[in-house]
């Protein structure tokens, strides 16, 4: 849920009379707070929060004992959490069917740095 939902919904309760308006006021304020304190993304300095679908990316690293050609689908299976093998497996299907793998695979292999 995020910030505007759950001042959404405490407004419901205060309008429903659930809620008292210090009552309102006070859970307004934490909810607040604990975004503010949460949301330290890029802009702030800080590091990238769990929203960030791009904060873990600098951990992706191709692989050097699982490789057969570059390391890049066992760097990515290791990465995403899923086998080699199916990576592999949507490489070559995009190969076949697109054409775009290769050039992808490529890219991946230039652009992803090696495990140390």
């Amino acid at each position: 849920m995020n910030i505007a939902d759950e001042i959404a919904r405490l407004h419901e309760l205060h309008r429903s009379g659930a809620l008292t308006d210090e009552e309102f006021a006070a859970a307004k304020e934490k909810v607040l707070a604990s975004a503010s304190t949460s949301s330290s993304g890029f802009g702030s300095g800080g590091t990238a929060t769990n929203d960030n679908p791009f904060a873990n990316l600098n951990h992706l690293r191709r692989s050097k004992h699982n490789q057969w050609i570059g390391g890049v689908c066992a760097g990515l299976g290791k990465f995403s959490g899923l086998e080699a093998w199916i990576w592999r497996l949507m490489f070559v299907l995009f190969v076949s069917a697109f054409g775009f793998g290769f050039v992808a695979y490529l890219l991946a292999w230039v652009f992803i740095p090696e495990e140390e």
